[in-house]
Parts: C-alpha cells; structure tokens; sequence
C-alpha cells in the first residue's frame, strides 16, 4: 500500500492590509508616493513610526503628519450640492425627492444634519458614524455659512439683531456672523454664518426681524466649501479635507457606522 503524502497546509495569509495600499485609497498619493510617506518617518501607526512593509487593520490608528487616516476600506465622506426641492432624506415617503438619486454607487452614506426642502447648497454626507455626531452637535461649534436673498432693504438694527440674539419659539438664536449686505430693488442679500443647527433656523430668524427669505443656499460646513460643484453633483472628500473636519471637531479615529443620528435643520 502507498504511502500517504502528507497534508500540506498552506501558507496562512498575512493579517491586514498594506500601510501604502492604505495611504493611496485615502488620497495621499499614488502608491510610490505614500511609499515615500512611510520613508521620510511622517507616517505612524497606533502612535509609533511606521516602516515599509506594514501592514494595518481597519482599527489601527494611522496618521500623516499628526492627521488622522480613515483605515476603512468602507469609509466614504461626500459632498453634495443639494438642489432645491429634495428633501434631506434617503427614505421619505411623503417626500417629492430624496437623495437616494443623487448619490453615487457604493457603501450607503447618511446625511450630516439637513437642509430645508426648499433651501440648496452644501451637505456632507458619510458613514463615519462619530464624526457626523461631533459636526452635528452643538458643542463643537462647528460653522455653517449661508447665502441668503430676502425681501426688503436689511437695515443695520436688523443685522445688530441676528448678532445680539432673536427670541424663537425653541429659544434665543444668534448668527455667529453677518456681513457682505447688498441692498438693490427692493431685496437684499446678505451672507449669514452660524454656529449650531436648528431647524429652518435662518429662515426663522430673518423672518422675526422682518426680512423673508427668498433664497437660501449653504456655502460651506466647517472646513468643507461648495465651491463649484454644480447642483445635484456630488464629490469624494480629498483626504486633506477629511483630516480637516477631524481636527475641527478633535477626532482622532474614524468609524464606520450603520446608523448617524441627525439633528434636524
């Protein structure tokens, strides 16, 4: 009887993924270049310097430069300019138009706070559960900057007004900042910056001290700006960008979450 070869077991896979695969995925450069990274010592992982030929797991700490990087193959960070008429949604049934339509193929992504239906311009949208918390809570001050257009001359009292604090029927609001007022046939328009999120806030304000709002559209989030990014397009976060809202918000780690609470705007 033959003897028996014996079982050969194969060679078990090496855990993680490569530090520069990584790199590359979140925008540091082409391959060579977070090679590079890695080389010049400005890369480090779980707090110590990295060397070529690491390799990571979704929940090692990585960063370049002091920045945070998201490890998650999983992680997206969007930047959508919403037009006007959807609701800030991905599921509503009473709604004419979400955003579902508007977003592109891959892992599902949940809005960072809301817009009105009828207002337009920035939302951030990702599935990094805590850094959506921190953007959307209070606490951390995070600025939202708008373009508004109302109707009638906007006075001085009123813009002392938006800065020195409106009485709402959810509590006292203030902008953190008001200026750029243009005055012209009857309409202003004026750029209003504020530091927390309610719901249809600015409207609410404008309207208490006289000025109804025309048209509304949100410019930037913290560190992100709408720049060009035409209505109904959307865009990947640069990971210069990412590292940005990390540090505005003092995050130094980013999770997947299946689930981000909104605060209502």
């Amino acid at each position: 009887m033959p003897a028996r070869k014996p079982r050969t077991i194969p060679p078990r896979e090496p855990e993680g993924e490569r530090l520069q695969r990584v790199l590359a995925r979140a925008g540091y450069g082409s391959r060579r270049g977070a090679e590079e990274l890695i080389a010049e010592g400005r890369v480090r992982v779980n707090g110590e310097v990295a060397e070529l030929g690491r390799r990571v797991l979704p929940r090692d700490r990585i960063t370049v430069d002091g920045a945070p990087v998201p490890a998650d193959p999983d992680l997206r960070y969007l930047a959508l300019n919403k037009p006007a008429g959807v609701t800030s949604t991905l599921r509503d049934p009473h709604a004419a138009e979400s955003l579902i339509a508007y977003l592109p193929a891959g892992p599902r992504v949940y809005p960072v706070g809301r817009l009105d239906r009828e207002s337009e311009g920035l939302l951030l949208l990702t599935n990094d559960g805590e850094l959506a918390h921190r953007l959307q809570h209070p606490r951390f001050g995070v600025e939202k900057e708008y373009l508004v257009e109302v109707e009638g001359d906007v006075s001085r009292e009123a813009v002392r007004a938006l800065m020195g604090g409106v009485p709402l029927e959810d509590g006292v609001a203030r902008a953190v900042r008001v200026d750029g007022v243009r005055r012209a046939h009857g309409r202003s328009s004026l750029t209003v910056v504020m530091g927390e999120g309610r719901k249809r806030e600015v409207r609410r304000m404008l309207a208490a001290v006289g000025f109804p709002v025309r048209r509304l559209v949100r410019v930037r989030q913290g560190p992100i700006r709408l720049g060009r990014l035409g209505p109904g397009e959307s865009r990947a976060l640069t990971a210069h960008e990412v590292a940005e809202l990390y540090r505005t918000v003092g995050l130094d780690r980013a999770r997947v979450s299946s689930v981000v609470h909104h605060r209502r705007r």
